[in-house]
């Protein structure tokens, strides 16, 4: 994806499992941190770097060493983390603390990465970085977003960031997220592509399918998700809609019964909930990739994964930058 996205001579499956393929040849190496089931590396992979991870959870590191080139280390990554040698530093810190779902608690949270991440960036001192996390972190969490950048800057980097949507870098799903970079010289970021794909694109036949193994949303559950959009005053109901853009994958409405949760109108009235691969089709992951782990782990790793295909548009982006310096 070095420009603009077309899918005129191939389907919206054929172009990732493709697309996404890890470069034979990396030319650079990128660290990543926090690094889940590996949707940052598999960009940055398949845009001509050599990945090494580290995460704590064992089986997002199953899931990153059975699909990717690099090497995922299992590790709770800490400000007295031995960090090895990158050109290029990249991360998720847990969103948990910043999240407009969540309590909020940002630095008081036991789960923030981001004095690790910091340090791995004084530490290492790589030639460009950045980190993605959720626009929450915009809102109640601002001065410490904002303190953030500032021990980032006097590192000696020039620092800015910017809230990003996936949709309009080829993924078939609004996810916004701030993406902040930290570099040396001239940085670009990304410039979105000319069309959006919709989910229907994105799920070709996979969306009017019922597998014997389908689960959908019983009785009770619909009268559920009715009043709560009653309730809730929505104009247009919460199911997936073919004819546009997914709205947000998360953990928590594709793991969790909830009536946020993510699901297919049927022609016959039936809800039909999604399935992993169709979740993961949706955030970009190319069909052989393949996740490890119980069905609800599965699940929460394509909640919390950055789309491989936003992740590539923004490595191809550090490529050049790297190339140039």
């Amino acid at each position: 994806m070095g420009g603009a996205l077309s899918l005129v001579h191939e389907n919206y499956s054929s172009y990732i499992n493709k697309v996404l393929q890890p470069s034979r040849n990396p030319k650079y190496t990128v660290l990543d941190l926090f690094a889940g089931c590996g949707g940052l590396s598999l960009g940055f992979e398949s845009a001509g770097f050599k990945s090494i991870g580290m995460e704590c959870e064992k089986n997002c590191c199953n899931t990153y060493n059975e699909n990717l080139k690099g090497e995922c280390h299992e590790q709770f990554i800490t400000s007295r983390t031995k960090f090895p040698e990158a050109d290029v530093v990249i991360g998720g810190p847990p969103c948990q603390p910043f999240s407009v779902i969540g309590k909020q608690l940002g630095n008081d949270d036991k789960r923030n990465g981001f004095p690790a991440f910091i340090k791995a960036v004084e530490k290492i001192n790589p030639a460009i970085w950045m980190f993605e996390n959720v626009r929450g972190m915009m809102y109640r969490n601002k001065d410490y977003f904002e303190s953030s950048l500032k021990k980032l800057k006097k590192l000696g980097y020039r620092v800015e960031y910017k809230l990003l949507n996936a949709v309009e870098y080829g993924v078939p799903q609004n996810r916004e997220r701030v993406i902040a970079v930290g570099y040396d010289g001239n940085f670009e970021y990304p410039s979105p592509v000319t069309t959006k794909v919709t989910a229907g694109e994105a799920l070709e036949k996979m969306a009017l399918e019922i597998p014997a193994d389908s689960k959908f949303l019983t009785p009770s559950m619909d009268k559920y998700v009715a009043s709560y959009e009653k309730k809730s005053k929505l104009i247009t109901p919460r199911d997936l809609h073919l004819d546009r853009p997914s709205r947000t994958l998360t953990c928590r409405n594709l793991a969790g019964s909830t009536a946020d949760m993510h699901r297919i109108k049927l022609s016959d009235g039936r809800r039909r909930r999604l399935r992993v691969k169709e979740a993961a089709r949706l955030q970009s992951f190319p069909d052989w990739f393949e996740f490890q782990g119980s069905e609800t782990e599965r699940f929460n790793q394509i909640g919390n994964a950055v789309p491989p295909l936003f992740a590539r548009a923004i490595a191809l982006q550090f490529k050049k930058h790297l190339d140039k310096n």
